[in-house]
């Protein structure tokens, strides 16, 4: 199976998720948005993060394929009192407007998988580091 990386949203499509997961070069790549569901591939790298944030409206799964991080959550960006450690694997789940981030704690690449419901970022995203992501003026 050929992973091309592009976003498939709005038609039918497989993949193998673990692969595309583990292969992922890209801090994040969205490969599929519909209308009410969005699917990105990330590549965290040791000591970075996901960063702290809050999905308004939005739940959010998210899926550990390789690595190890911290998890934290909370109701406010000052009160993360949720915190476990996650490894391949583990699943999280993020109640819509809920504080969260995960810490790559681990010597190699965080390789996750989430999906957001509805959709939170625009189609198509691609964010080869995280300063990308945190540059790009469509990000919240």
């Amino acid at each position: 199976m050929i992973i091309d990386y592009k976003d498939h949203g709005k038609e039918p499509y497989v993949i193998n998720i673990e692969d595309a997961t583990t292969k992922n070069p890209n801090y994040r790549t969205t490969i599929w948005t519909g209308e009410k569901l969005q699917v990105t591939v990330m590549s965290i790298e040791p000591g970075d993060d996901i960063g702290l944030e809050v999905h308004h409206g939005i739940d959010q799964f998210i899926r550990i394929e390789k690595g190890t991080g911290l998890c934290k959550m909370g109701p406010t960006e000052n009160n993360l009192n949720v915190e476990e450690t996650v490894s391949d694997d583990d699943a999280v789940f993020v109640p819509a407007d809920m504080w969260h981030n995960i810490e790559n704690i681990g010597d190699e690449p965080l390789k996750l998988y989430t999906i957001y419901a509805g959709p939170d970022h625009l189609e198509g995203t691609v964010h080869p580091t995280h300063k990308d992501a945190e540059n790009d003026p469509n990000e919240h």
